[in-house]
C-alpha cells in the first residue's frame, strides 16, 4: 500500500525521480540518525554569527570582484528636481550624482548575492550522509500543491492587481529543465532522491557554503529525533525535556514544511518569470506583463515583504530592469519593490523612481488606472519619520503631483489620505528645534503643505479636513518653522485658502497666537512678496469677520506700525517699478496689478476692515502715517492705472472720515483729500465716482468742504447722479445735498439744477422699498423749505410731493409689499422711528402753506 502511494506521487510530480535504493523502514532511519548523533556528540554544534545571519550577505570580501553596485538610472539634475517655489512645491536635498542602489538594507555594506556553481560531478549530487537523510521529511503531493501558504506576516496588506493571476502552467515544463534548475540552485544531496533546499548561500571562490542554516539544522535534528524515537529507548536528555521538546519538534517540522513549500513555489512560479524578464529586455510590453504576473505570483506565495529568503535575488533582477528607462515598466517595478518592504537607500531610490514617473505628464493615464498611490500611502503611513525622512520627501512629492489630478485627488481622499497627512504633520510638529532631524524634516513639510494646499480646493477634502484639527497643527508648524521661508510660504498658502471659508476662518481666529505669529513673519520677511501678500490676505479675512477679531489684532504690539511699515515699503517698490517701466518702454506697460500694488490693495483692505470697529476706527483716523499713505495713493495713482487700489484707498478714507475725533488726520487733510477726489469724480469709472461722493458725504459736514463743493460746482454733478435710478448712487448724493442745505445761502442751488424734481422722483422710485433713503430725501426737502413763506418753493412739484407723502404715511398700504415677516418688522420699526416723524412734519408744512395762500 505504501509502495502504491509512493508510485502514484512519483507519476504526478513534475520532475524525474533519480535512481534510488529500496526505501528503509522508520526504525532503520531512527537508528541511523541516533548512530550519527553518537559520532558527533562530542563536537560543538556550529552557531552562526550575526554577520552570517544577514539576509543579503555580509562583507565585501565575500562579493566577487567583478560585481558592482547597480546604478538606478534616475535623472536627478537640478532641472528635473522639483523647485522650491510655490508653483512646484518641491524642495529636495541637492544631489551631485545618480542614486546608488545598494541591495543590502544596511548602510555601507557590499552586495553579496548567491550565484551557485553547478557541481562538477553529477554523481556527487545524489550522495548524502545517512545522518542527514533523517533530517528532511519528503513532502507529499498534497503539501506541495496546497492552496495557501501560511502567511509570514499576518498584518500584511492584501494587494489587488490588474492582470489575472498566473496559473500553475509552469509545472508543465520539461523534466530536463526542472532537473537543470535543481542543479543550479541546490547544494546538498540525498542517496534516495534529489531534494530542494532554500537556505541562504554565499559564494566564496569556487565553493558553495551554507549561510544562516547550521542553527536550523541543529533545531531540525532535535525535532526529528523527538518525533521518530522508538519506545523504551529515550536518552537522558529527552527524558528531562518532556512535552516541551515534543512541541518544539512539531514547530520545527512545520517550519521545514513551509520552507519546502516556499522553495517549490519559487522554482515553479517565480523563477520562470525572472528568467523570462532577463531574456526579453528588448520588449517593454512583454516585460510589463511579466512584472504584473510576478507581482501576482509573489502575492499568491506570500513572498511579499521582508521575510522572503530569496528576496535579494529578486530585487537584483528588478533593479537591473530600471535601467531600461521605461516609465510604464518602472511603474510595475516600483510597485513590486515597494511591496517587498525595502528600506534605507533602497526605499529612497524607489521613491525617487516613483516621483520621476509621476512628474511626467505623459504618464497621467497609466498612473490614474494603477495602484501606485496605495503603495505610496502605505510608505507614508508605515515608515519611520526620522530614519527614512529623505525617502518620505520623494514619496510625498509624488503624492503631491498626483493630487493635482482630479481623479487621483478623489481616490486620495476616499482612502483616508487627509487623516494620514494631518497625523504626519502632528509627528513633525512633535520634533522640536533642538532635535537633529528638525531641519531635515522641513523638506518633507514643504511637500505636505503643498499637497494640503491643492486639497483645500476640493470640497470633499475640506469635509475631512476638520477645522479644529487642521488649523491648530498648521499654526504650530508655522510658528516652529518661522525661520524656514519655504515652509512658511506653503503653510500660509494653505491658511489663506482655508480662511475664505467661515468655519476655518473661525477656527483660525480662535488660535490665540495666530496674530503674533503673522506679525512676526511680516516683520521678518517684509520684502518676501509671496509670503507677505498671503498673510495680509488672511488678516483681511479675519478682520472682516467681527469686531472681536478687529480689536484682538489691533491690540497686538506694533500691529499698526507693522502695517504702516509694509505700506511704506511696497509703496516705494511700486514707485520704483513705475519709474523703471517708463524709462525702459517710454510708457507704462507693467502688468496690472503689479506685485507691489497687489500687496498695497490687501493692506488697505485690512485697514478698512479695522476701521469699522468704533474704538479702532477712531484711533486710525487720528493716525497721521496711515491717513498720509492713503492720501498718497490717491495722489500718485490714477483709477485707470490701478482701479482696485485707488477705490480701496477712497473707501478706507471714507470709513475714517466718519469719526469726528480730536486731532483727526482726515480732518486736517480734508481739503487736500477733496482735491484728490475730484479726479475720481471726473473718471469714467462709476465705482470710483460713488466712492468719491461717499467721502464728500462725510466731509461735507465741514463748512470748508461745502464751500469747496459750491466753488468747484460739484453740486451740479451730484444732482445729476439722482437720475441714475441706482440706490447705491442716489443715497450718497442725497447725503451731500442734505449737508449743503444746512447753509441757507446754498439752498437755492437745488432749484437751479432741477434738484427738487429729481428728489421727488427718487422718493417715488425708492419710497416703500428703502425707508432710509426716503427719510434722507424728506430731511433734505425739510431743510430746503425751512424759511420759505409758501409751498411755491417746490415749484411744480408741490402737488406730486403732497400726494406722495400722504400715500407713504399710510402704513396699511405701504407695508403690504413686504413678504418676509422679519424684513416687514424691520421696515415697520424704521418707518415709525425715522421716516414717519420727518414726513409728517414736511406734509404739515406743505399743507399749512397751501391753506394760508
Amino acid at each position: 500500500m505504501q509502495a502504491s502511494k509512493t508510485e502514484n506521487r512519483r507519476k504526478a510530480e513534475p520532475f524525474y525521480w533519480l535512481s534510488v535504493a529500496k526505501p528503509k523502514t522508520s526504525s532503520e532511519i531512527v537508528n541511523e540518525a541516533r548512530d550519527a548523533l553518537q559520532t558527533v556528540k562530542t563536537q560543538r554544534l556550529f552557531t552562526p554569527t550575526d554577520e552570517q545571519r544577514k539576509l543579503f550577505g555580509s562583507q565585501s570580501s565575500q562579493c566577487p570582484q567583478n560585481r558592482r553596485p547597480v546604478l538606478l538610472s534616475l535623472d536627478t539634475s537640478s532641472s528635473d528636481l522639483p523647485e522650491s517655489r510655490p508653483n512646484s512645491a518641491v524642495r529636495l536635498s541637492p544631489l551631485t550624482h545618480k542614486p546608488v542602489v545598494i541591495i543590502s538594507e544596511k548602510k555601507d555594506e557590499a552586495s553579496s548575492v548567491f550565484h551557485p556553481t553547478p557541481p562538477a560531478d553529477a554523481a556527487e549530487v545524489r550522495k548524502v550522509s545517512s545522518a542527514c537523510k533523517g533530517l528532511f521529511r519528503t513532502p507529499s503531493l498534497k503539501d506541495l500543491f496546497s492552496a495557501k501558504v501560511v502567511p509570514l506576516d499576518q498584518n500584511g496588506v492584501k494587494l489587488d492587481f490588474e492582470e489575472p493571476p498566473m496559473m500553475m502552467n509552469s509545472l508543465d515544463r520539461s523534466n530536463n529543465n526542472c532537473l537543470a534548475e535543481q542543479k543550479l540552485y541546490t547544494s546538498f544531496n540525498d542517496e534516495s532522491r534529489q531534494l530542494i533546499c532554500n537556505e541562504h548561500t554565499s559564494r566564496s571562490g569556487s565553493e558553495d557554503s551554507m549561510e544562516g542554516t547550521p542553527g536550523n539544522f541543529s533545531l531540525q535534528l532535535q525535532g526529528e529525533s523527538d518525533q521518530m524515537e522508538e519506545p523504551g529507548k529515550k536518552t537522558s536528555q529527552l527524558r528531562t525535556s518532556g512535552q516541551k521538546r515534543r512541541v518544539t519538534g512539531l514547530k520545527d517540522e512545520t517550519r521545514i514544511n513551509e520552507w519546502e513549500e516556499e522553495d517549490f513555489f519559487w522554482h515553479t512560479r517565480i523563477l520562470p518569470i525572472l528568467r523570462d524578464l532577463e531574456k526579453r529586455e528588448d520588449n517593454i510590453e512583454h516585460l510589463c506583463l511579466a512584472c504584473t504576473k510576478l507581482h501576482q505570483a509573489l502575492g499568491d506565495g506570500n513572498m511579499l515583504g521582508k521575510r522572503f529568503k530569496r528576496r535579494n535575488i529578486l530585487l537584483k533582477t528588478l533593479y537591473k530592469l530600471v535601467d531600461l528607462d521605461s516609465d510604464p515598466l518602472s511603474l510595475k517595478l516600483a510597485k513590486i519593490i515597494l511591496a517587498m518592504k525595502v528600506d534605507g537607500k533602497n526605499l529612497l531610490s524607489v521613491c525617487k523612481l516613483a516621483f520621476k514617473i509621476c512628474r511626467n505628464e505623459k504618464n497621467y493615464f497609466i498612473i490614474q488606472n494603477d495602484t501606485l498611490l496605495d503603495y505610496l500611502l502605505q510608505v507614508l503611513w508605515n515608515e519611520d519619520l526620522q530614519t527614512n525622512h529623505e525617502a518620505l520627501v520623494y514619496c510625498m512629492a509624488a503624492i503631491k503631483v498626483m493630487s493635482e489630478k482630479e481623479v487621483l485627488r478623489f481616490k486620495m481622499v476616499s482612502k483616508g489620505a487627509i487623516e494620514m497627512f494631518l497625523e504626519l504633520m502632528k509627528q513633525i510638529n512633535n520634533i522640536k528645534e533642538h532635535d537633529t532631524y528638525f531641519s531635515k524634516l522641513g523638506h518633507l513639510l514643504v511637500q505636505l503643505a503643498a499637497t494640503l494646499r491643492i486639497l483645500a480646493n476640493c470640497a470633499q477634502a475640506r469635509r475631512q479636513l476638520s477645522p479644529g484639527a487642521a488649523i491648530p497643527e498648521l499654526c504650530v508648524a508655522l510658528e516652529q518653522r518661522s525661520s524656514d521661508k519655504d515652509v512658511c510660504i506653503w503653510i500660509v498658502s494653505v491658511l489663506s485658502k482655508l480662511s475664505t471659508y467661515n468655519d476655518f476662518c473661525a477656527a483660525l481666529a480662535d488660535c490665540s497666537r495666530c496674530y503674533i505669529v503673522f506679525l512676526a513673519l511680516l516683520n521678518k520677511y517684509q520684502k518676501q512678496q509671496d509670503l507677505v501678500i498671503r498673510i495680509v490676505f488672511i488678516l483681511g479675512n479675519l478682520t472682516a469677520r467681527n469686531d472681536q477679531s478687529r480689536e484682538q489684532f489691533f491690540k497686538e504690539k506694533e500691529s499698526v506700525n507693522t502695517l504702516t511699515s509694509l505700506f511704506q515699503t511696497y509703496y516705494e517698490l511700486d514707485l520704483n517699478e513705475m519709474t523703471r517701466h517708463h524709462d525702459s518702454k517710454g510708457k507704462n506697460q507693467q502688468k496690472y496689478p503689479s506685485e507691489a500694488e497687489d500687496v498695497l490693495i490687501k493692506l488697505i483692505r485690512v485697514v478698512a476692515n479695522l476701521s469699522i470697529h468704533p474704538r479702532v476706527g477712531a484711533a486710525l483716523a487720528a493716525a497721521h502715517p496711515v491717513v498720509g499713505l492713503l492720501v498718497t495713493v490717491l495722489e500718485y495713482k490714477s483709477v485707470d492705472a490701478c482701479e482696485e487700489l485707488v477705490i480701496n484707498a477712497a473707501t478706507t478714507i471714507n470709513n475714517l472720515s466718519y469719526y469726528q475725533v480730536e486731532n483727526s488726520a482726515v480732518q486736517d487733510k480734508k481739503l487736500h483729500i477733496a482735491e484728490m477726489l475730484l479726479k475720481l469724480l471726473m473718471s469714467d469709472n462709476m465705482d470710483a465716482v460713488v466712492e468719491a461722493v461717499r467721502v464728500f458725504g462725510n466731509l461735507s459736514q465741514h463748512h470748508e468742504i461745502r464751500d469747496f463743493i459750491v466753488q468747484r460746482k460739484i453740486y451740479k454733478f451730484v444732482i445729476a447722479l439722482l437720475d441714475s435710478k441706482n440706490r447705491e448712487v442716489c443715497f450718497p448724493a442725497c447725503g451731500v445735498l442734505l449737508n449743503l442745505t444746512v447753509d441757507e445761502n446754498k439752498r437755492a442751488f437745488l432749484m437751479e439744477e432741477g434738484g427738487i424734481g429729481k428728489l421727488v422722483d427718487c422718493l417715488q422710485d425708492f419710497g416703500p422699498a428703502d425707508w432710509q433713503l426716503s427719510c434722507l430725501i424728506c430731511k433734505t426737502l425739510w431743510n430746503y423749505s425751512e424759511n420759505m413763506a409758501s409751498s411755491s418753493c417746490f415749484g411744480g412739484n408741490t402737488t406730486a410731493l403732497l400726494t406722495l407723502l400722504t400715500a407713504l404715511l399710510d402704513e396699511e398700504v405701504e407695508l403690504e409689499g413686504s413678504l418676509d415677516r422679519d424684513i416687514k418688522d424691520c421696515q415697520r420699526v424704521y418707518w415709525e422711528r425715522e421716516f414717519k416723524p420727518v414726513a409728517e412734519k414736511l406734509l404739515d408744512r406743505i399743507q399749512s402753506h397751501r391753506s394760508s395762500s
